[in-house]
């Protein structure tokens, strides 16, 4: 699989770091250990199709969010985490 650094260009997946899920959790309001921290520590959705995720280009530093099929690990776009927030 190869992304695109919006700084760098095309690259080989091997130089990125998947960081999760770009849409982001929500941290329990508890402090306290319960079921409600138990489920935001391990259980994470696994979806099929198109997704949002979090990478960092180790070479350069840079945080993308890239669109992916996780199906065929077809790469529809990225671009850097401070433009997707906007």
């Amino acid at each position: 699989m190869r992304l695109t650094c919006p700084f760098c260009g095309t690259r080989d997946r091997r130089e990125f770091t998947y960081r999760g899920d770009a849409v982001g959790l929500s941290r329990p309001a508890s402090t306290e250990w319960g079921p409600d921290w138990d489920d935001y520590l391990h259980n994470r959705d696994n979806p099929a199709g198109e997704t949002r995720e979090l990478w960092y280009h180790d070479a350069c530093g840079a945080w993308i969010e890239v669109t992916r099929d996780t199906l065929t690990h077809e790469v529809a776009g990225s671009r850097p985490v401070a433009e997707a927030r906007r």
